[in-house]
């Protein structure tokens, strides 16, 4: 498996099925974050209702948001599937990728504890921290350097983790084994880790660069526009900029792990699938 195939199996998807992947991705990844941002933006800060109907919304937006991805690898991952079977395939799918989900951030929750503890034995008031204060009180120096590596070593191996896992979904929605998704993708990218680290750290990079420097400019010319008083619609629009860049990249980041799932599946004899879509 070259991260060079795989691109060329991506990019002939997105040649091919531009227009369907649009249609799903303008209702599903683009407008729900619009939505989000503006009541972020334009909603009154601080209160108890904001913060109930901003948690209720991003809720919402991230279960859409989850569909409209699993939509998007159905119909990238099999030429047979066009818009219906793909959002069908999504629907039914939804369900089992929420619990697998809702299981990996269980298990990182709790790969933390360790470090929790470390933190609490340095001195640390988590209540004092919640309340805003900034100036936390260290007793013991040596847990707080552990504390410390333990969270560097944890972010080395969980980065590394998520990249042996980056195709779970991709197994998912097509074989439909559930929890057991993970393993299989587990296994399926043997060998390829560093390729994959290497691709999600240029993407990285690229989202980054791109999506900032959208927002910034965007943001700085409708400040000289509309003046001071128009901030939050300034911060509003430079978010739709914003929004505009990350939308396209994160469907080439889906359809490229969709296209990296079939590439390490042909390559070990696990599938039938003969051709991407177009």
């Amino acid at each position: 498996v070259t991260m060079s195939g795989v691109w060329d199996r991506t990019t002939e998807v997105l040649s091919g099925r531009a227009g369907m992947l649009a249609a799903i991705a303008i209702p599903t990844l683009f407008l729900p974050t619009i939505v989000r941002d503006g009541y972020v933006v334009y909603a009154t800060p601080g209160t108890t209702f904001f913060a109930v109907i901003g948690a209720l919304l991003s809720l919402i937006v991230t279960v859409i948001t989850l569909w409209g991805q699993l939509a998007i690898i159905a119909a990238s991952i099999d030429p047979a599937n066009d818009r219906a079977a793909a959002t069908r395939i999504a629907t039914n799918r939804l369900l089992p990728v929420i619990g697998v989900s809702i299981l990996l951030v269980i298990a990182v929750v709790l790969s933390l504890i360790p470090a929790i503890a470390l933190f609490a034995a340095a001195g640390i008031d988590f209540s004092a921290l919640a309340a805003g204060s900034t100036k936390p009180t260290i007793t013991n120096g040596g847990a707080m350097a552990g504390a410390l590596l333990y969270l560097f070593v944890w972010g080395v191996a969980v980065f590394f983790v998520s990249a042996r896992l980056a195709i779970w979904q991709s197994v998912l929605v097509e074989e439909r084994l559930g929890l057991r998704s993970i393993s299989r993708a587990w296994a399926l990218t043997k060998g390829l880790t560093w390729r994959i680290v290497g691709v999600i750290l240029l993407f990285g990079i690229v989202l980054v660069v791109a999506a900032g420097a959208a927002q910034a400019v965007v943001g700085i010319i409708f400040r000289l526009i509309l003046g001071a008083n128009n901030i939050a619609t300034s911060t509003f629009l430079a978010s739709i900029a914003g929004s505009l860049v990350t939308v396209p990249l994160m469907v080439l980041a889906i359809v490229f792990t969709a296209q990296l799932y079939r590439a390490c599946a042909d390559a070990r004899g696990m599938t039938t699938m003969d051709s991407p879509p177009s």
